[in-house]
């Protein structure tokens, strides 16, 4: 029995050993090197384009406004546009093949786990074997002494590849923890892409509408509008009826009331009202092109599209967001099934509330400040609320300063996340994002000045 079971102890160990299972290898597959290599060079290549573009651009802006340098702009600008949506596909092909090398890595990871738990057991199974017999059997079995202490060593080392087995079992699942941590990470910024693509056709097509137009006029008429649009009063009539278009399932407010609001969240907040204003054109902008979906399954956040009554999938996180949102409708006596939210991107779940575009769970952490300064429940619907609530994430993270570098973090913060700084497109972040948010601030901030 013994020398059977001395005989099984040893296959064991041979076996751990040959298969490498007590001395894991850890490692994360990454993008073939000429495959990433020829990304990147796309990439600097489109990035020199782009740089190029706006050094026209300016070229020209800053030359007499004639109606032939109008167009070329806008031709420039057109051109710019498409390179950073080529940019943006690049982006999402090289995230779509880090999101699958991850996903492998995880399963790699998950059978590596599974085949040291089957290794660890059979130890422990040879352990408990050997200590059923007790040391006087042993003695009598074994023909002589030096039998007896190689038994003995035997299982000291059995016992010490089983503590070892057990401390690589827990590396792995750190390991595991840390893939599936990173993945959601490479998930959301795919997700952040794919709006920034969504957000670039936008603007591409505006730029073409307005070319298209000022195609169909004469230099005469050019000026003639130029001229009408530098008159003070006009200007200002014409600022104060413009309407502020908002994310949402929420009525579109004049910019003369939005700004009303905007001077309030800045009584509050410290948040200059040109660069809240902007913030929520930016939101508008990214949340009018996802399109508005009510949930419909509480416990996979599936649901349907308002417009058209399809299907759409990951319309909420069932267990990030779906818990707060039924306190949150429940708390203003909305029904959670008929309560309209963001549809999903490409990647991610949806469920983004009102013209502040926050999701459930963000919601919920400024929910009670909110309802303090208020003194009533707090609407993510009303824009009143989501300006507030807009203010008060852009004041934590900067914007309170008024500086030009506070209020780019804020706004960057806000659409990627504390974060942001650190990701791999933290400088097309913010030239794509964070600085057109800056530009219309300049802009607001002139026309709130024209205004007073």
């Amino acid at each position: 029995m013994l020398l059977f079971q001395k005989t099984f102890l040893k296959i064991i160990l041979s076996m751990l050993l040959t298969a490498g299972i007590l001395f894991p290898v850890f490692s994360v597959a990454q993008t073939a090197e000429d495959e990433k290599n020829a990304l990147e060079a796309e990439l600097a290549e489109l990035e020199e384009q782009i740089a190029q573009y706006e050094q026209d651009i300016s070229k020209t802006a800053s030359e007499k406004k004639t109606l032939q340098n109008e167009i070329y702009v806008l031709k420039k600008t057109i051109s710019k546009l498409n390179a950073q949506i080529s940019q943006s596909n690049i982006m999402i092909e090289s995230l779509e093949n880090q999101i699958g090398e991850t996903e492998e890595s995880i399963d790699e990871t998950g059978l590596k786990i599974d085949d040291s738990k089957v290794q660890l057991a059979g130890i422990l199974r040879s352990i408990h074997e050997q200590d059923q017999v007790s040391m006087l059997e042993v003695l009598l079995t074994e023909d002589n002494l030096s039998g007896f202490f190689e038994d003995l060593a035997a299982l000291d080392t059995l016992n010490e590849k089983s503590s070892e087995l057990l401390a690589n079992i827990k590396s792995l699942k750190v390991s595991l923890e840390n893939q599936k941590a990173s993945l959601d990470g490479e998930k959301d910024e795919l997700e952040k892409v794919v709006a920034l693509k969504t957000y670039q056709k936008n603007q591409s097509q505006t730029a073409q509408a307005t070319k298209d137009q000022y195609l169909k006029i004469t230099e005469a008429e050019y000026q003639q509008q130029l001229k009408e649009k530098n008159e003070a009063e006009q200007k200002a009539a014409e600022i104060r009826a413009r309407i502020f278009e908002l994310a949402g399932d929420t009525l579109a407010p004049t910019f003369g009331e939005a700004l009303e609001i905007a001077k309030y969240v800045e009584s509050v907040t410290g948040v200059r009202p040109a660069f809240l204003l902007a913030v929520m054109t930016q939101e508008s902008n990214l949340g009018k092109n996802v399109g508005q979906c009510y949930v419909r399954n509480t416990q996979t956040g599936s649901g349907i599209v308002i417009k058209t009554g399809a299907s759409a999938s990951k319309v909420m996180s069932p267990s990030r967001d779906i818990p707060p949102f039924l306190d949150i409708t429940e708390e203003l006596g909305k029904d959670p099934y008929n309560t309209p939210v963001s549809c999903p991107m490409s990647y991610g779940w949806g469920g983004a509330m009102g013209p502040a575009q926050f999701i459930p769970a963000t919601w919920q952490n400024y929910r009670e400040r909110i309802e303090e300064i208020l003194g009533r429940a707090a609407n993510p619907w009303a824009i009143k609320d989501s300006f507030l609530a807009a203010g008060l994430y852009l004041s934590d993270y900067g914007a309170k300063s008024q500086a030009y570098n506070g209020e780019l973090n804020a706004a960057l913060s806000y659409f990627a996340g504390p974060g942001w700084s650190k990701s791999s497109y933290a400088s097309v972040y913010k030239r794509d994002y964070g600085y057109p948010i800056m530009n219309i601030t300049s802009q607001y901030a002139e026309d709130i000045a024209k205004l007073e």
